[in-house]
């Protein structure tokens, strides 16, 4: 990445040393591809002392939802919309039905999943489609849930509040001029207002921020975040490892070293913080070196098309082996009535409807576990 975004800072770091070609995404990553140095341990070491120390032991698996595959805006360099936004041009064509996202909401609810997030591009619906859609979401997971949609106006923010406990912005990254760069329409400054409105309006949001690791940000360049933390005194972050698509500006993925080494350093800095991880299938591996750098939970495992595989297994295992409580479900279809459990809910006939139309699929995977690694396959 272009030396122009490595710049020094009053908060300079010394990098921990690692490998610099990056990860290849198309390759399963496995525990023993991870390599821990002197240096990276002291900071692991470090990180997991102020996690004991001020956060409890409660760890969680956290599904981010989507509502529309749709973004209006369709140029984040990273994202997959800047390649196919001729696939998904109309909204309506993009948006996922009421039954598929209630049955997500149902699955978080049962098996102890928390909702990081409801999710999805600029532009994919009308507000009164957008509420109706949060507030049946709410009412079939039992509590107000976190939204990600963009920035948010004081108005659709009003609609919003009765079911919304907190507003997460994707930032991407904090460096201004790498940001310009990867998220050319989606500037800064609106997310910052936002954040500081909702701060001075004394609204009763939590705000979080979703930052991706290996887009050119170097460790040196750690202060823009940490000052956007403490501007806004967020309380909570969510941190990505880049994951390439195909046909986009990125090839490849940051290392698990330099993953790891970046969620430390946030650990350290903000001990009080909650910070979420996320992870993906092939490099879902790592996960135990994220806990130990001060993750209170993780996200985007597909744990619906890899529920009860070897890999959730494994990813299960790895969090319980670092003493922490895991509290969620990934590995075990207890004796559930769905379709009961559907028959429960304070919601429309047509919306249980649309969910019991769309259980068998899942079902057919939680019940057909199918590992994709290689290596785990019999």
């Amino acid at each position: 990445m272009s030396a122009a975004f490595n710049q020094d800072s009053t908060e300079s770091k010394k990098q921990v040393p690692t490998n610099s070609n990056g990860y290849d995404p198309s390759t399963f990553l496995h525990e023993s591809d991870i390599t821990i140095t002197k240096e990276l341990q002291t900071l692991l070491d470090q990180a997991t002392i102020t996690f004991k120390e001020n956060q409890t032991n409660k760890t969680w698996y956290g599904r981010c939802i989507f509502l529309s595959w749709y973004c209006s805006l369709g140029d984040c360099t990273f994202c997959f919309r800047s390649t196919q936004k001729h696939q998904i041009k109309h909204a309506k064509n993009s948006r996922r039905s009421m039954g598929s996202v209630l049955l997500e909401a149902l699955f978080c609810k049962i098996f102890n999943w928390r909702i990081e997030f409801l999710t999805g591009g600029y532009g994919m619906m009308p507000d009164t489609e957008l509420v109706e859609f949060v507030k049946t979401v709410s009412e079939v997971y039992g509590e107000k849930i976190w939204l990600n949609i963009g920035v948010i106006p004081k108005k659709r923010r009003d609609k919003l509040q009765p079911y919304v406990k907190g507003i997460c912005a994707s930032m991407e990254t904090l460096h201004p001029e790498l940001h310009k760069k990867v998220c050319p329409s989606k500037p800064i400054a609106p997310y910052d207002n936002m954040f500081q409105e909702i701060t001075d309006n004394n609204e009763a949001f939590k705000k979080s921020i979703a930052v991706i690791v290996g887009m050119g940000d170097q460790i040196n360049d750690m202060h823009y975040l940490f000052n956007f933390i403490e501007k806004h005194n967020l309380d909570r972050i969510t941190l990505y490892a880049l994951k390439p698509i195909k046909g986009g500006m990125f090839q490849t993925a940051p290392t698990p070293e330099l993953y790891i080494e970046w969620l430390a350093r946030i650990r350290i800095k903000f001990p009080n913080l909650e910070i979420i991880a996320g992870t993906n299938l092939r490099r879902s591996e790592e996960v135990k070196y994220l806990i130990q750098a001060g993750a209170n939970a993780i996200t985007k495992f597909p744990a619906t098309k890899q529920f009860a595989t070897k890999k959730a297994e494994l990813l299960t295992s790895q969090i319980k082996d670092e003493k922490r409580d895991f509290i969620s479900n990934l590995t075990t279809l207890k004796d559930i009535n769905f379709e009961e459990e559907i028959s429960k809910l304070t919601i429309t006939k047509e919306y249980k409807e649309q969910m019991i139309e769309k259980l068998p699929n899942y079902l057919k995977t939680f019940l057909n576990p199918k590992d994709k690694d290689p290596k785990y396959q019999e």
